[in-house]
C-alpha cells in the first residue's frame, strides 16, 4: 500500500477551500488527478515556525513549493497532464511563467502590501489561524516576504522604490488577466474539457482574488468584469470542492 500523502496548508474562508494561492494550486491539482491527499489545515495548534506552506509529507519525504509538490505527485503516477500534447506542455510552462511574473506580484500586493487590505483583512485572518505568540510575528514576516518577492520579481532595489512600480504591477496584472480570459474563451478549461496543471495554477491565483472581500479592490474589480474567468473559478469550486458559491 502506498504511503499516505498529507498536505499542510492554510485554511479556507469566503467560500474557498484555502485562501492561500499556493495551497490552492496543490489542492486543485490533487483533485484534478485523483491524488488521495489528507489535508491538514493550519490552526491555532500549529507547531510550524514559518509560513512556508504548502508542505507535502509522506513516510519518507517532505516536499514544499507547488512546482516541486506537483512534480512529486507526477512521479507517484498522479498526472493531470498525461493527455496534453508536447505543444500544450510547452504552453503550460510559458503561461505559468507569465502568471508568476505578471499576476503574482499584484496578488501579493493586494493581500500583503496594500495597507487597508492587510490591516483589515489579511493580517487579522492569518493571525486568527496561528497560535500565540507566533500570531504576533508571522503575519508581519509574511508581509515582508511578499514585499521582497514583489521587488525581486520586478527587479527593483529595496523598499523606497515600491510606489514607483505599483502602477506598473497592476497594469501588468490586468493585461495578464485579459490574456487569460482571451485564451480561455468559452472553453471549460484551458486545454478543453479536462483540467490540467495550468488550470490548477490559474485557479490558485485567481480564486482568492475573486472571493476574498477587500476594502481596496482595483484588481478584483477588473477580474469580475471577465465573466469567463469568474465562471471558471466557480465551476472548479462547485465541481471539485463542492463549496457554496454564495460567498463570492
Amino acid at each position: 500500500m502506498a504511503a499516505p500523502l498529507e498536505l499542510s496548508c492554510w485554511a479556507g474562508g469566503w467560500g474557498l477551500p484555502s485562501v492561500h494561492s499556493e495551497s490552492l494550486v496543490v489542492m486543485a491539482y490533487a483533485k484534478f488527478c485523483g491524488a488521495p491527499l489528507k489535508v491538514n489545515v493550519i490552526d491555532n495548534t500549529w507547531r510550524g515556525s514559518r509560513g512556508d506552506v504548502p508542505i507535502l509529507t509522506t513516510e519518507d519525504n517532505m516536499v514544499s513549493q507547488p512546482a516541486k509538490i506537483l512534480n512529486f505527485l507526477r512521479k507517484q503516477k498522479y498526472n493531470a497532464d498525461y493527455e496534453l500534447s508536447a505543444k500544450q506542455g510547452a504552453d503550460t510552462l510559458a503561461y505559468i511563467a507569465l502568471l508568476e511574473e505578471k499576476l503574482l506580484p499584484a496578488v501579493l500586493h493586494t493581500f500583503w502590501v496594500e495597507s487597508d487590505n492587510y490591516f483589515t483583512v489579511t493580517k487579522p485572518w492569518f493571525a486568527s489561524q496561528i497560535p500565540f505568540p507566533l500570531s504576533l510575528i508571522l503575519p508581519g514576516r509574511m508581509s515582508k516576504g511578499a514585499l521582497n518577492r514583489i521587488l525581486l520579481t520586478r527587479g527593483q532595489p529595496p523598499l523606497y522604490h515600491l510606489r514607483e512600480v505599483e502602477a506598473q504591477i497592476y497594469r501588468d496584472a490586468k493585461e495578464c488577466l485579459n490574456l487569460l480570459s482571451n485564451r480561455l474563451g468559452t472553453s471549460q478549461f484551458f486545454f478543453g474539457d479536462t483540467p490540467s496543471t495550468l488550470d490548477a495554477y490559474v485557479f490558485g491565483f485567481l480564486a482568492p482574488l475573486y472571493k476574498v472581500r477587500f476594502p481596496k479592490v482595483q484588481l478584483q474589480e477588473h477580474l469580475k468584469q471577465l465573466s469567463n474567468l469568474c465562471r471558471f473559478c466557480d465551476d472548479i469550486l462547485s465541481s471539485y470542492f463542492r463549496l457554496s458559491l454564495g460567498d463570492g
